[in-house]
């Protein structure tokens, strides 16, 4: 038994073929999995969470900069620690429905928000993009969004390749506080 382990490998019983690997439960996935806070309809009053997020405190909506026109929330099921989206608050699905201003805002936010996530955790790289129509893996196919996801050289290791599982080094208020902190003036 390793010394990080509280208990001896159990054989895996069941479909399958068993096998001496521990299990690292993360039931808090379910509530996506199952649609939590998915909207009922493509309409700004069918629950969309991105039209209700900016009535929340900056703390309870995990907000990290308001801008005029859109603003940057932290990721609520990231794929990595500090992964945050830059979302208009106008209720729109396509990147061309947006205003000129929308589009200008949008990018000026993205790239604050590369500042941000260099300050206050030495990003190396990012992904960045949306997903447009949930043909396309869209969660949220009726709101855009645009994801920025920070990477650091090494970061795939072996939970996401073989455990299918991100391990997040901190807490969504303390990232998002930490972010907050760190996002430029200009």
């Amino acid at each position: 038994m390793l010394p990080c382990m509280t208990s001896e490998p159990e054989q895996q019983i069941g479909v399958g073929t068993p096998d001496a690997f521990q299990r690292l439960w993360t039931p808090h996935r379910m509530a996506y999995i199952q649609g939590e806070n998915k909207p009922t309809g493509p309409g700004a009053d069918d629950g969309c969470p991105f039209c209700s997020i900016p009535a929340k405190s900056d703390e309870d909506g995990l907000i990290v900069r308001r801008g005029e026109l859109v603003y940057g929330v932290l990721n609520l099921y990231p794929y990595n620690g500090g992964h945050l989206m830059v979302v208009p608050y106008r209720h729109v699905a396509d990147y061309t429905d947006l205003t000129d201003a929308e589009t200008v805002e949008l990018a000026a936010l993205t790239k604050q928000a590369m500042t941000a996530l260099r300050t206050a955790s030495g990003a190396h790289g990012f992904n960045i993009g949306m997903n447009q129509g949930s043909v396309a893996g869209a969660g949220i196919a009726a709101h855009l969004h645009q994801h920025i996801v920070p990477r650091w050289g090494g970061d795939t290791n072996f939970m996401p390749v073989v455990g299918h599982t991100k391990v997040l080094p901190q807490l969504l208020a303390d990232t998002r506080k930490m972010l907050a902190d760190a996002w430029p003036t200009a």
